[in-house]
């Protein structure tokens, strides 16, 4: 089943100034249509406060709300999706658990890890970083225009259909550059809720992106 895939994703933090909640109402009401809830700090009685909060606010507003991780929450709310960060997850039997009509997404730093998104049935993924990020702290290597380049021609010349979404470190700067090696889309986190004016932030990528 394809699932439809928005090509700009924003991602919730914990950062001091604004609550996963508030971030995912400022977002949504400057037009977001893809919210992915990523924290990784909290009890399952709090993420799910939180949840419930953010899905009456995406039903709201339209928007598709993914949950990083977590997966023993689904059907505990109205979670449209989850992102799973294992990149040694095993992606057929989370579709056995989680169900055909879930939107599934993995992370992937390597070209050999996109091809195996894809076989095993992940509906997109989050490919990166791209440069350097304090929001996720990793020892990866940056992959930089040309490795977002190189990854869309192998993808490509291997006939596999995957949206690839550049993550980590992606500034307003540098999203023209990264549109034009071919990927879907970009997903953006601190670049927008840790800007002084996160709406115009969030419009600022909009309108380069769609």
């Amino acid at each position: 089943m394809k699932k439809f895939i928005e090509k700009l994703h924003f991602i919730t933090h914990d950062i001091e100034q604004l609550s996963h909640v508030q971030q995912a109402q400022v977002a949504c009401e400057t037009g977001a249509k893809w919210i992915q809830y990523r924290c990784l700090t909290k009890s399952d009685d709090e993420l799910l406060q939180d949840i419930n909060t953010i899905a009456e606010i995406c039903d709201d507003w339209g928007a598709t709300l993914i949950v990083t991780d977590h997966v023993h929450l689904n059907g505990k709310a109205d979670i449209q999706g989850f992102h799973i960060e294992d990149m040694d997850a095993d992606f057929i039997k989370l579709r056995e658990l989680l169900g055909e009509a879930c939107t599934i997404g993995g992370s992937a730093n390597t070209i050999a890890g996109l091809v195996r998104l894809a076989r095993e049935g992940a509906d997109y993924a989050g490919f990166g970083p791209f440069s350097h990020t304090d929001t996720k702290p990793n020892y990866f290597e940056h992959l930089g225009i040309d490795g977002y380049r190189e990854a869309i021609l192998q993808l490509q010349q291997k006939h596999i259909d995957l949206p690839v979404l550049a993550v980590g470190g992606v500034t307003l700067h540098d999203v023209e550059e990264l549109l034009q090696t071919g990927v879907f889309g970009i997903a953006v986190s601190s670049a927008i809720n840790q800007a002084e004016d996160m709406r115009s932030a969030y419009l600022s990528f909009y309108d380069k992106i769609m």
